[in-house]
């Protein structure tokens, strides 16, 4: 049995993904460490309700008594710290999305991994089954492809990092460059729309919605079709999950290498910066090495704020 370690319960996947591990016997999480804004009766009902092992009083202690750490705390600027007590055990860490929120946090984990650091991640919706199915298809049956368009919703980077993850999952890596296209504000709903290009050749579109959940929808345009489909989120963490428990039993990793997970942040830094400049196109190689990118703690304060009481 595969023992896993949860570094904070500030959103709902310990517990979605507590409940499936637990329909199976390949994983279980044993043990919490929790600094977030979740109080102790949060975190208490978490560990009777799972069965969980212990509350650690430190990272350190977490990460000696499991085989794998999860990092799943809203904010993002705290996960590399996070992170260092597992690696310096020689112990994979899967780390949730957003992976990262800035260019220099993203080259800390491509040297980390460099340096043989097992991180995995990020958005389950890239594992998919929808995905999985077209990415499989041969060329020869669904064509190249030209242009990938995709949706979500909620808000910018902590739920757009799923879509621009899913194109990235079909697409491969190589994104040249991001493009902020424009947006639509109407009953103080806002939607945004940016551009991304490819080496390959590939362009991918994909739109942000603030302030409402959407389903993640995907139309690709090939050179022999158009293929579309919703992505159905009741599988996705099991599609996530079983791949992280391969890992752990065969050594064999089939999840996106380190490079594909930064290079999604970075399409998205870019987007940024291409709307803070008018919609100018950004290269990911000219993102500035200072660049601040999204805010973790501005977004945790303000998820905090709004998080209701889901462990209770």
């Amino acid at each position: 049995m595969i023992r896993i370690g949860v570094v904070n319960i500030d959103v709902s996947h310990p517990k979605a993904f507590s409940e499936y591990l637990q329909k199976g016997n390949r994983a279980r999480y044993v043990a919490v460490y929790n600094d977030g804004f979740r109080g102790d009766d949060e975190v208490e009902s978490f560990i009777k309700k799972h069965n969980l092992e212990k509350r650690c009083s430190t990272v350190e202690e977490l990460a000696d008594m499991v085989d794998i750490g999860f990092v799943q705390g809203c904010n993002w600027d705290k996960h590399l710290d996070y992170v260092k007590p597992f690696i310096d055990r020689k112990k994979p860490v899967f780390i949730d999305k957003p992976i990262v929120g800035s260019l220099a946090d993203c080259k800390k984990l491509e040297e980390m991994v460099a340096n043989g650091a097992v991180i995995l991640g990020s958005s389950s919706v890239r594992y998919a089954e929808e995905i999985v199915k077209f990415v499989n298809t041969s060329e020869e049956e669904r064509g190249k492809i030209l242009n990938i368009f995709g949706t979500a919703g909620v808000d910018e980077f902590n739920y757009g990092i799923h879509i621009v993850e899913a194109i990235g999952g079909i697409a491969g890596t190589g994104a040249v460059s991001c493009t902020f296209v424009g947006r639509s504000i109407i009953d103080g709903k806002t939607c945004e729309t940016f551009f991304v290009k490819f080496n390959s050749g590939i362009t991918a579109i994909y739109n942000t919605f603030h302030g409402v959940g959407q389903p993640f929808v995907l139309v690709i345009m090939t050179t022999k079709g158009t293929y579309h489909f919703r992505i159905d989120n009741t599988k996705i963490y099991g599609a996530l999950l079983d791949r992280i428990c391969d890992y752990m039993e065969t050594g064999i990793n089939t999840l996106a290498p380190i490079e594909a997970l930064t290079e999604s942040v970075k399409i998205m830094l870019a987007g940024r910066i291409s709307r803070e400049n008018n919609g100018i196109e950004v290269k990911l190689s000219d993102i500035p090495e200072n660049d601040p990118g999204y805010d973790g703690y501005a977004f945790e304060k303000e998820y905090a704020a709004k998080a209701s009481k889901i462990y209770l």
